[in-house]
């Protein structure tokens, strides 16, 4: 089923948004990579990727939200119990990347992100493993991206 066109001015205003918070994302994680397991640093970058998805959500850009959200779901029980790991990093600064990459080719006056999920997917079970979580794919509490 085709999507309607978004409203141009509020793509525009969430793409601005977005970068915003990213790289307020971006800068949380290059925190915790000074300080492990920095608790303002976890709780930074547990809400800026929440309000992403929400805001990506909001405007029916499926794409990004459900990948922001099963990113944010991800984190958020480790950095609850302050155990986001230095090992994890990396594999958090991949998956913060494609989620840049992507807002870059949201196509600005549709909305429309059409590519193919799997690399999100990888990226989320590669950090899943490396928070010792169950894979993305097979937990029901982060987002189906298939």
């Amino acid at each position: 089923m085709e999507r309607p066109p978004l409203n141009s001015s509020a793509l525009q205003d969430f793409l601005l948004d977005a970068q915003v918070l990213l790289t307020k994302a971006q800068e949380c994680l290059h925190h915790l990579e000074l300080i492990d397991n920095d608790p303002d640093a976890c709780h930074c970058l547990n809400d800026s990727l929440e309000a992403l998805s929400r805001r990506a959500e909001s405007l029916g850009l499926l794409e990004v939200a459900q990948y922001a959200s099963g990113l944010q779901q991800l984190l958020a029980p480790p950095c609850t119990h302050l155990h986001l790991q230095g090992a994890a990093l990396p594999a958090v600064q991949a998956c913060l990347t494609l989620l840049a990459w992507q807002l870059e080719l949201v196509d600005p006056s549709t909305g429309r992100l059409n590519l193919d999920t799997t690399e999100q997917q990888a990226l989320l079970d590669e950090l899943a493993l490396s928070l010792g979580s169950p894979l993305a794919a097979d937990s029901p509490d982060v987002c189906n991206l298939n």
